[in-house]
Formats: structure tokens, sequence, C-alpha cells
């Protein structure tokens, strides 16, 4: 794909001065716990670990929030990739209603944790279809049957639902502000040093190895092909985004959900739009672990921000990145070996999810620490 002279392929939230590189690891080391992947998930369990007095040691194969965790939507949602109704079916009315209240939290901790990143302005999903507008009813009427906060909504954007309680932030600046609070914290961070092989007590890298008591693998696209056990129940698939420069032509205060969740978009306070999806269109194309956007997905993101949106402003960035996908829509938290945890697989929507996972385990690691 041909991309103008003023197009970038990095995240529009990556548009501001590059941080320092950290470290590669070299020669061996020993800690209490070796976090692999350093997004948001991984970011969140090392930070519990080491508020918790345990030495830790976290590395990355590329740079801290260099794949989804940097280079998503920017939306902060409560409850899982299905939505809610959905999920009441799966996984039943209490543990759905239990797992959306916990992310409500979540966001709120998040906020506090990182405020210069969130905005809490609400979300919206927009039905673009009848269909989806019975569907949109059918999720109205569960949550209020579980007295969960969403109203109606009709404005601008079209039909739907109004959540009060979710946000938009700065994906790429929070892991950023992480990092820093966690190295205060003692943690050893290395980025460009990939986990060749990982197993139970021991994490392999090309120039020296950890050793351990427990090992956390927090990596969401790739993460069938580092844990080769969880091909079958994680397949990656690439999500496509552009950005634009300011845009005062368009008002949308709200990050904005339609077709499904299918296609998603925001309007940062400086104006400008962020504008994702369409991945359901390329076909088989979409499906590894990739991160170059492609001309057919950018196209129709093309289209729909000037004839849907009626954005005017002039394409800025274009990029894509990896997003892990399970087929029954719950993502993956559990401990494949004895000390041994993976967690990955947020069907696109991890930012809340993936720090709630991440601190789970944390969680349990400690009372295992401490009982013993």
């Amino acid at each position: 794909m041909s991309l103008a002279i003023s197009e970038q392929t990095s995240p529009l939230w990556q548009s501001g001065p590059k941080p320092e590189v950290l470290p590669v690891l070299e020669e061996d080391h020993s800690c209490d716990v070796c976090v692999v992947g350093l997004g948001g998930s991984g970011l969140a369990t090392l930070k519990k670990l080491c508020e918790g007095g345990l030495s830790v040691i976290g590395i990355d194969a590329g740079r801290i929030a260099g794949k989804a965790a940097g280079a998503n939507g920017g939306f902060l949602l409560a409850g899982m990739a299905r939505f809610y109704h959905q999920a009441r079916q799966t996984i039943g009315a209490e543990k759905a209603r239990l797992i959306y209240q916990s992310t409500i939290e979540e966001i709120e901790r998040m906020c506090g944790e990182t405020p210069e990143a969130i905005r809490l302005t609400g979300s919206l999903r927009i039905a673009t279809s009848p269909e989806e507008a019975a569907d949109c009813q059918a999720q109205l009427e569960a949550m209020r049957e579980d007295r969960l906060p969403v109203s109606p909504y009709f404005g601008p954007e079209g039909e739907g639902l109004l959540f009060p309680t979710d946000g938009s932030f700065n994906p790429w600046l929070r892991c950023r502000l992480l990092t820093g609070q966690v190295i205060a914290l003692g943690a050893n961070l290395y980025e460009n040093t990939p986990a060749l092989t990982v197993a139970p007590g021991k994490v392999v890298t090309p120039a020296g190895t950890v050793r351990c008591r427990e090992v956390v693998v927090a990596v969401d696209g790739g993460l069938e092909v580092l844990m080769p056990a969880l091909k079958g129940r994680v397949r990656t698939a690439r999500l496509q985004m552009l950005a634009t420069a300011p845009a005062p032509e368009v008002d949308f205060p709200r990050p904005v959900y339609a077709r499904y969740g299918l296609e998603y978009w925001q309007q940062l306070p400086d104006g400008r739009i962020a504008l994702g999806g369409f991945r359901d269109k390329g076909g088989d194309g979409e499906w590894g672990n990739l991160s170059q956007p492609s001309p057919q997905i950018q196209a129709m993101l093309d289209k729909f921000l000037r004839e849907t949106l009626g954005v005017e402003a002039p394409v800025t960035h274009r990029w894509a990145a990896p997003v892990g996908f399970t087929e029954n829509g719950l993502p993956v938290m559990e401990a494949l070996e004895k000390g041994l945890w993976v967690m990955g697989g947020y069907c696109g929507t991890g930012n809340v999810i993936g720090a709630i996972c991440g601190r789970t385990i944390a969680g349990l690691i400690l009372d295992a620490f401490h009982s013993s």
C-alpha cells in the first residue's frame, strides 16, 4: 500500500516524544517472577507483584506497548468482548454481572492510577440496522434487569445505547506511565528481548536466561505462536486503524461502537479522529500475526470516514496491530503448568479485562508466596 507523504504507519498515540529505550537483557538473572510481555496486562501484573514485595523481571520482544497495547482504539469499556446479554447466555447472569461490575470498578481504579491518560466520557453503541436495534434493546433489558448503568440513546450518531461509566484513553501513554511506576517500585524491565522458550521456572532469551519461581506470559496477539499449547484456543487477527488531523467539522464527545462493534471511533480533545474496523471484510487475509495495514481495509476505512462520519480532515496515520481471539469470546487466564501462567485472547477488548487478568494472576502468585 502506498501512503501519502504526510501519512505515518505508527499509531496516532505515539506521536509525542519517544521514550528512552530500555536495555536488552544480557547474561543470566534470577528473580521471584518473570513476566513475558510488557503491554497493559503485563505491566498491571508487575505492579501488583512489586507492591506485594516480590522481585520481578519483565521482558518484551520489542518496545513496551509496541503492539496492540499501544496501538488499539483507546476505548475503556466495561464488560467483556461479547455484549452483556450475550455474556449472560454464555457464562450465566451471576458471573456476567460480577464481571461487568468488576470492570466498572477497574476503569475507576485505572483512572486514579494514570489520570493523565484517561477521560471518563461514557461510550455509545450505535445500531446500523433494524436487527441491531433489536439486539441493543435486548442488551438494554438484560442490563436493566441486573441493575447495571445503561440508558437508551438517540442523538446525532444514531440510535443505540449509552454506557455512562466507560471512557477513552491514550493506551500508549498509559503503558509508559505504568512503566515509570513499575521501575520506581524496583522492577527490572528489558526491551527488545524476545522469549525464545518459556517453561516453568525458566525463560530463555537470546543473550541470557531468567530463572524464577513463577513465569507469567502476558501476550495477546501471537500468544498461540509463543505458547503452542494454546493453538486451537487462541487465534491472532489484525485490527486496522487510521487517524486524521483535527476535524472541527464533526463532534463526537464519546467513543462510538457501531455495527456490533466492528467499526469504532473516537474524537480526541484536539479534534483528531481515530477510526478502526472492517476486520470481517478482509477474509482470511486478516488472520495472522500481522502488523502492517492493508490497502483493502484502509480503503473501506477511508470511505467510512468521508461518507458516514463526514470527516474532511486529511488522514495522518495508518496502522495495524495483532490481537488474540477465542472461539467462545472468553479470555485465556490460567496456569498451563505449575509455575507457568498465561493470559490473552481478549477478542479486541483487552484494555480493562487484561488489567483485571494481570492483577488476578498476580494476586494468586502473591497468595502462594505468602503461604509457603
